[in-house]
C-alpha cells in the first residue's frame, strides 16, 4: 500500500471433484510426516527449528495447524481483497491477471507456462521488506524464455510442463513415456534433460504436432490413454472460464463444477470468501479429508484423535443419508462415511469414519444441508456446544469472542488423552490471556482508554519474555497435548463456521503461540509464582481466573 500497490488474494479451495492430486497429496502428507518426526526426537529442533516445535514455526514444511485460517483472518482484518476458488486456484488466477493486466506474485513455478500478460512475479525476488516507494523484484517473461530457445513458441509451454512433471502426471509415468517415445535425455540430470526437451519441442510449429510425434513412438493400444493424460494435462494451463471478476464486482461465485455437483448457493458462496474452510468442500464432494501432522508424540495416537468427535458431527450435518459418491466408500457400509488420511504411529493410513447421528433438529426428513442456514440459531447453538460438551450458561460470564477457545478447552480437557496436566492448563490459559492484553496495548478500542495498569502489566511481560529461559528442554509429552488442543480448536471453529458462526470467530493470531505456551508450561512446573505474571492488571488477571473457574467447572 505504501508503494500505492494494490494486492488481491487468491487462494486454492478443494481438491476438486475428479481428485486428480490425490497421489501428490499423499506423497506431501508422507514428506511433512517425516519432517514432524525428524522435529520431534531430541535435539530435533535446533535454532531456528525452535517454531516449528512449538507449533508456530513455517520451516521444513512445517506449517503451523491454524496458520490459513489466521492468515484469512488477516486478510479481512487488513481490508485485503481475496476469494477463496472452489478447487485449484491457478487457472483462475491466470485468467484475472490476464483480465487485469497484472502479474502474478506466487511461489508456484507452474506460472512460469501461464501465458501472462503481466508476466510472474517469484515471491522470493519480491523483497517487500526493504521497499520504499517501490518493491524491487523480478518478472519471469515467458517470451524471453521461449527467445532464449528460439524458434521455441509460447504455446508449446504447456507440453513442456507436463513433459518435465507436474504435480498431476507423475515420475513413474514419465519415466516409462521417455523410455518409449525416444524423448531427448540432454545428458546427464533433470537440468539438462528439461533443456534437450526444450530444444527438441522448438523443431515443432504447433503442440499437436509435437505431440503426435510422442504418441506414434507408443504402442498403439497406449496411445489412446497417453493422448489423454497428456492433453487433459495441458489443460490446466489454460486460463479458466470462471470470471473472479465478477466475484470481486457482485460478491457472488460463479462455478460450473460446483453447480454440477450441486453444491447448495450458500455453500458456495461462503467458500468463496473463505468463510468455510476446503475441509468441509473435500467431504461434501469426495468424502476424503487430509489431517495435517505435527510435532507430536509419534508413539501415541495422532493428536487428531482427540477431535474425532467433532468431525463426526461435520460429516453427519455434510452428509446426510445414503452415501451419493462411491469414489471413497469403505465396501460393506451404508451409512455416511468419510475417509481420513492421518498419522497411524509413523505412516500415513487412511481409516474409515462414520458420520455422527445428529439431534431431532437436522435429522427429520425436511432437513438437507441447502436449509441449514434456515435451523433457528438457538438450535445451531445447542448443536456446536452439545457437542463441545458445555452449557451456555457456564459460558456467559466469558468475553463473547473468548466463549469458542473456552468451550473447546473445557472439550480438551474431558478428551484428550493422556489427561491435561494442571500446570498445561494454566500455561494454555495464561497465553490466552497474554494475546488480551496484547491486543488492548497493541491495538487499543479509540472507544475506552486502556488502563495504566494493563500498560504496566503488559511492559513486565515483555521484560519476562525477554529473560534467559533456565530449562529449554523440550517436552514432547506437553507438545503432544498442545497439539491436540490446536486440533479440537481447528475443528470448533469449522464447526461453528458450518453452523454459520452461533458463536463469535476468535482471533487465532492472538490465541495460540507455540513458543510461548511453551515456556509458560516449562515455567509453571519449576516456578509456579508464573501464575501471577499478570498481577499488575486487575482486570488481566480477573479473566485469568474467570477462564480458570470456567474450565475446571
Amino acid at each position: 500500500r505504501r508503494c500505492a500497490l494494490r494486492a488481491v488474494v487468491v487462494l486454492d479451495g478443494g481438491r476438486g471433484a475428479r481428485d486428480r492430486k490425490l497421489r501428490t497429496l499423499r506423497g506431501r502428507a508422507a514428506e511433512q510426516l517425516r519432517a514432524a518426526q525428524g522435529l520431534a526426537r531430541p535435539g530435533g529442533g535446533d535454532g531456528d527449528g525452535e517454531g516449528d516445535r512449538h507449533g508456530d514455526g513455517g520451516g521444513r514444511g512445517l506449517a503451523p495447524l491454524l496458520a490459513r485460517d489466521a492468515f484469512v483472518q488477516a486478510l479481512r482484518r487488513l481490508g485485503v481483497p481475496f476469494v477463496q476458488c472452489f478447487g485449484e486456484a491457478d487457472r483462475e488466477i491466470a485468467a484475472l491477471a490476464n483480465s487485469w493486466g497484472c502479474p502474478v506474485l506466487s511461489l508456484d513455478s507452474d506460472f512460469c507456462v501461464f501465458d501472462l500478460a503481466g508476466g510472474y512475479c517469484p515471491l522470493p525476488h519480491f523483497h517487500w521488506e526493504s521497499a520504499g516507494r517501490f518493491v524491487p523484484a523480478r518478472c519471469f517473461s515467458a517470451d524471453r524464455f521461449c527467445a532464449h530457445f528460439g524458434p521455441l513458441r509460447k504455446g508449446m509451454l504447456p507440453l513442456f510442463a507436463v513433459l518435465s512433471g507436474n504435480d498431476f502426471v507423475g515420475p513413474a509415468a514419465l519415466e516409462r513415456l521417455f523410455s518409449k517415445a525416444r524423448l531427448p535425455a540432454g545428458g546427464p540430470g533433470r537440468h539438462r534433460r528439461l533443456q534437450g526437451i526444450l530444444r527438441w519441442l522448438s523443431q515443432f510449429a504447433e503442440p499437436a504436432e509435437a505431440l503426435e510425434n510422442v504418441l506414434q513412438h507408443l504402442e498403439e493400444h497406449q496411445r489412446e490413454e497417453a493422448r489423454e493424460i497428456l492433453c487433459t494435462s495441458m489443460q490446466d494451463y489454460a486460463p479458466s472460464d470462471v470470471s473472479l471478476e465478477g466475484f470481486f464486482e457482485s460478491g457472488r461465485y460463479e462455478c460450473e463444477e460446483g453447480r454440477e455437483a450441486e453444491v447448495p448457493r450458500w455453500v458456495l458462496d461462503a467458500l468463496a470468501r473463505a468463510e468455510l474452510a476446503p475441509f468441509i468442500i473435500n467431504t461434501l464432494l469426495l468424502r476424503s479429508v487430509f489431517l495435517r501432522v505435527q510435532v507430536e508424540n509419534m508413539r501415541r495416537a495422532s493428536a487428531h484423535s482427540a477431535a474425532l468427535p467433532i468431525r463426526q458431527v461435520i460429516y453427519g450435518l455434510l452428509l446426510p443419508g445414503a452415501p451419493r459418491s462411491t469414489l471413497h466408500a469403505s465396501p460393506g457400509h451404508r451409512l455416511p462415511v468419510v475417509c481420513e488420511f492421518d498419522r497411524c504411529q509413523k505412516t500415513v493410513k487412511k481409516t474409515f469414519v462414520q458420520a455422527a447421528s445428529l439431534p431431532t433438529d437436522f435429522c427429520d426428513d425436511r432437513f438437507s444441508l441447502d436449509k441449514l442456514v434456515e435451523v433457528p440459531m438457538s438450535c445451531r447453538q445447542k448443536l456446536l456446544l452439545e457437542t463441545l460438551g458445555v452449557k451456555m450458561s457456564f459460558l456467559e460470564s466469558v468475553p463473547s469472542h473468548l466463549q469458542l477457545p473456552a468451550a473447546v478447552t473445557c472439550y480438551w480437557l474431558r478428551c484428550s488423552e493422556p489427561k491435561v496436566k494442571l500446570h498445561q492448563l494454566k500455561a494454555l490459559l495464561l497465553m490466552i490471556v497474554s494475546g488480551e492484553l496484547h491486543r488492548i496495548n497493541d491495538e487499543p478500542d479509540p472507544m475506552v482508554s486502556c488502563a495504566e495498569e494493563d500498560s504496566m502489566a503488559y511492559n513486565e511481560f515483555l521484560k519476562w519474555k525477554e529473560k534467559k529461559l533456565q530449562n529449554n528442554d523440550f517436552d514432547l509429552d506437553a507438545a503432544h497435548s498442545f497439539c491436540q488442543w490446536q486440533c479440537c480448536l481447528q475443528m470448533g471453529l469449522y464447526l461453528n463456521q458450518l453452523l454459520c458462526t452461533p458463536l463469535p470467530e476468535p482471533d487465532i493470531s492472538r490465541l495460540y503461540t507455540g513458543t510461548l505456551v511453551h515456556r509458560l508450561c516449562q515455567e509453571l512446573k519449576s516456578t509456579p509464582s508464573v501464575e501471577n505474571l499478570f498481577i499488575l492488571s486487575p482486570k488481566m488477571t480477573q479473566l485469568y481466573l474467570l477462564l480458570l473457574k470456567t474450565v475446571e467447572s
